[in-house]
C-alpha cells in the first residue's frame, strides 16, 4: 500500500502544535482561511480553501477517525477540485494521520502519513500534488508557530494539474 510520508521538526511544544491542528481558529491561521474542526472521533475536519466559498476547494464532510490528545490525529481527506471525480466521493476518500512526538524541551516532530491511494495515472498525479501540498502545509505550520506568520496552503491559483 502506497503511503505519502512527510515530517518536520517545529520549535514549539507538542501541546501548542496539537491545538494548532484541533482548534478551528488556529487551523485557519496557517492551513486554510476557514476551518470547522470538532476534535472528537466522528467530529468534523473541514477546511475551506477559498474565502467565503464553502462549495469549492474544501474538505467538507471529512471526519476525524481517531485521536489521542497531544499524540495523534487521523481524519478522512478530499483532494482539490481537479481530483474531485477521483478521490472525493465517500467510497474513495483517503486518510491522513498526523503524529506529534516531543523531540526536545520545546521541539516537536510532526509526521504526516497519507494513505488510501488508488492506482493509475490520475492517482499518481494526485499523489504528486499532495506531496507538494503537505510540504507547504508543514512549512506553514512551522512558520506560523515559530514566527507567528503562517502562509495558507493551497490557495486559489495553485493548480493541481
Amino acid at each position: 500500500m502506497r503511503t505519502l510520508h512527510k515530517e518536520i521538526v517545529v520549535s514549539e511544544s507538542k501541546e501548542l502544535i496539537w491545538y494548532a491542528w484541533t482548534i478551528s481558529e488556529r487551523v485557519s491561521q496557517w492551513f486554510a482561511p476557514a476551518a470547522n474542526i470538532d476534535p472528537r472521533v466522528g467530529g468534523a475536519f473541514e477546511l475551506f480553501f477559498i474565502p467565503g466559498n464553502k462549495e469549492q476547494m474544501n474538505t467538507k464532510g471529512c471526519k476525524i477517525t481517531s485521536l489521542s490528545p497531544m499524540e495523534q490525529l487521523s481524519f478522512t481527506w478530499k483532494g482539490p477540485d481537479d481530483f474531485a471525480g477521483l478521490m472525493n466521493s465517500s467510497d474513495s476518500l483517503t486518510e491522513v494521520q498526523v503524529r506529534f512526538t516531543q523531540a526536545g524541551d520545546k521541539t516537536t516532530n510532526v509526521t504526516i502519513e497519507h494513505t488510501g491511494w488508488g492506482t493509475g495515472e490520475q492517482w499518481d498525479k494526485a499523489f504528486q500534488w499532495h506531496e507538494m501540498a503537505w510540504t507547504q502545509v508543514l512549512n506553514s505550520l512551522k512558520t506560523a508557530l515559530e514566527s507567528g506568520e503562517g502562509e495558507l496552503c493551497c490557495s486559489p491559483g495553485q493548480s493541481a494539474s
